[in-house]
């Protein structure tokens, strides 16, 4: 069976974006990137990795997953309204229409919890949920994997890794951690 991995940079404080979708806190540039970049490979848009000569094939995910307030960063300004073009896209709303040029993104207003059901029965690679906090607290109890790029800033306020949910605590497994010189850690675990 297919597995969802939550795949997020995150604050020292637990926000994945600022207050506005800011994101531009998080480390860019240090020693970080290419060791990640082969473990999570075709995880940054098509485009840009492209541009900077990071290989997207051969990656662990074939399918990615988000909220309107993530896929909607590419646009209009980044000019991404198709962003993972060599993935399987699906954006989650209830209110939005597709923007013109995102022939490769499904739109869906379907309940994410069915949806990643249904696509764990499929055969293929892993799932990646990319964001948001909102759509990350509704699949919480989905997600097999945490793949937390901790970066070395605390923002204060903003997106949290996870949207309000009840009290319910998850116990989970540690199954790597790797710091980088750059104050990075990638924190990663499984369901227990």
């Amino acid at each position: 069976m297919r597995e969802l991995t939550y795949y997020v940079a995150v604050s020292l404080d637990g926000y994945i974006a600022g207050p506005n979708g800011e994101f531009d806190a998080f480390l860019a540039e240090g020693d970080h990137m290419e060791p990640i970049w082969e473990r999570y490979r075709g995880t940054a848009p098509t485009r840009l990795a492209e541009a900077v000569g990071f290989s997207v094939a051969d990656g662990p995910f074939d399918t990615v997953l988000m909220g309107w307030n993530t896929y909607a960063v590419g646009l209009p300004d980044h000019h991404l309204p198709n962003p993972y073009e060599h993935l399987r896209q699906i954006v989650f709303s209830r209110s939005h229409e597709a923007p013109a040029g995102s022939g490769g993104v499904r739109f869906t207003d379907s309940d994410p919890v069915e949806t990643v059901r249904a696509l764990k029965q499929e055969e293929g690679k892993g799932i990646w949920l990319c964001g948001g906090g909102a759509l990350a607290a509704v699949l919480a109890d989905e997600i097999d994997r945490l793949a937390l790029k901790i970066n070395p800033v605390m923002l204060g306020d903003g997106v949290p890794l996870f949207g309000p949910r009840a009290y319910a605590p998850q116990p989970w497994q540690r199954t790597g951690t790797q710091a980088f010189g750059s104050g990075v850690i990638l924190a990663e675990y499984a369901r227990s």
